[in-house]
């Protein structure tokens, strides 16, 4: 076991998105899915619901375009509710601060579609709206449907994307330490508001990024928003390593899992950093039951809300390729599986599990299990049976925490809050209670200091 938080317990992170479904897109049909997901209430009971269970944090993914690459049209999407609505994250995560006063919140913003100086504006603001409890996770987007939508013709290469990451993320950083701990006076009496020579311009050149300042934000409790980072590819785990504090992973098995974890921890350690302050969390279902037999029940219903129109979509999304183009069985040939890009880690994962160097559609469909309850670990039954799959993979290094993916909303997470909480704190796996009323300090993260 490692780092402060291993001592401290599990981190738990639930997984949001501001739209008609969760990550699962087959949830928005689950009989006991409230409707809602327009509502502010709807995200504020599931914000009150995850701080009552502890939770450390709830943060958003997002998308900047409905998924629209099969078939060049947007018409199955709208059809079948295949993450069909998005919307904006920041009234969300701003209305869900408001219902709590712990709970830490997430939002996902891009790195290519937005500029340095808005971002940091907006998630500055929003961390002094709620005392502190601001993450971004920083995002290089994903295909060309984004592109379109904010006037490219194309997204950018995938190294490339990073690279522009890379300079972004200084800039943001950048202009959150222009403002030190102590500027802030506001002293009506002797007529000063700040200390002038306490707030420093910026005056950022860059090959990708010009951004002068000063920034018009003063310094949160928390100092800045944790950073949030999901990169998982060569040039990603690079950029993971370089700039994240909590990183969002993806893994199919403990084993994959602790080989993953082994090798970011050694690249947080090259990059110069203490990996034991960078914490690493899977993305995994919960599917829990008093019995065994009423969690098996309960998983039936889940994998029944799943179309056959949402695994293609979603892969044609991520790999911004249109299948259509070919039959199920058809395989890709070799200028096709060229043009499968992005999701590199996807197209890899499929190959290698098919055996085959030229895969067909049904293949993608089959070994990347994108869009079903089995994309990602799952954990099913008692809440000891929950319990014990989660302590393995923690207690042996698999992970710093959870990433809590919603098979239903918002029934997963109270289900997991009900059952599965109360066993992790009886064998001091999981904190009893918040240990500050900022992100960092329930994160056990240092305060950024600026003087």
């Amino acid at each position: 076991m490692t780092g402060t938080l291993k001592r401290g317990g599990m981190a738990m992170i639930a997984f949001l998105q501001a739209q008609n479904c969760s990550n699962l897109p087959g949830s928005w049909r689950h009989p006991a899915t409230q409707q809602d997901f327009m509502s502010a209430a709807h995200y504020q009971r599931i914000a009150r619901s995850l701080e009552e269970s502890k939770f450390h944090l709830a943060f958003f993914d997002d998308r900047l375009a409905m998924p629209d690459s099969l078939g060049g049209d947007h018409a199955e999407t709208v059809r079948h509710g295949i993450r069909a609505v998005k919307m904006d994250l920041i009234p969300i995560l701003t209305a869900m601060g408001l219902a709590t006063s712990k709970l830490g919140l997430g939002g996902t913003y891009s790195t290519t579609y937005y500029e340095p100086f808005h971002v940091a504006r907006v998630f500055a603001t929003l961390d002094l709206m709620i005392g502190g409890r601001a993450a971004w996770n920083v995002v290089t987007s994903l295909n060309d449907s984004e592109a379109a939508n904010f006037g490219q013709k194309e997204h950018l290469e995938h190294d490339l994307r990073y690279d522009r990451a890379d300079e972004f993320i200084e800039c943001v950083l950048g202009h959150w330490a222009t403002w030190a701990d102590d500027a802030l006076v506001v002293d009506p009496v002797s007529g000063l508001f700040a200390h002038p020579e306490k707030v420093r311009r910026l005056d950022f050149n860059g090959k990708w990024f010009r951004s002068r300042g000063p920034f018009t934000v003063p310094r949160s409790p928390q100092g800045h928003p944790v950073i949030m980072q999901a990169g998982q590819s060569g040039r990603g785990t690079a950029f993971a390593a370089k700039w994240g504090e909590l990183i969002f992973a993806s893994m199919k098995s403990a084993e994959a899992g602790r080989q993953i974890y082994r090798t970011f921890k050694d690249a947080v350690s090259n990059a110069g950093r203490d990996p034991n302050l960078v914490k690493m969390a899977p993305a995994v279902y919960a599917v829990v039951g008093e019995t065994r037999a009423i969690a098996e029940e309960k998983r039936a219903v889940i994998e029944a809300t799943a179309a056959p129109a949402d695994s293609l979509t979603l892969i044609a999304e991520v790999t911004n390729f249109d299948f259509g183009q070919v039959t199920l069985d058809q395989p890709l040939s070799d200028t096709q599986m060229a043009a499968v890009g992005i999701n590199l880690g996807l197209k890899e994962r499929v190959v290698k599990g098919s055996g085959k160097t030229n895969p067909t559609p049904q293949d993608f469909i089959d070994f990347s299990k994108r869009g079903t309850l089995n994309e990602s670990v799952v954990f099913c039954g008692t809440p000891k049976d929950v319990a014990d799959q989660m302590e393995d993979f923690f207690l042996t290094e698999v992970c710093d925490g959870f990433v809590l993916s919603a098979t239903h909303r918002p029934g997963a997470y109270e289900d997991f809050g009900r059952l599965v909480v109360p066993e992790l704190q009886r064998r001091g796996l999981f904190h009893q209670d918040y240990a500050g009323t900022t992100l960092r300090e329930n994160l056990g993260l240092p305060r950024p200091v600026v003087t």
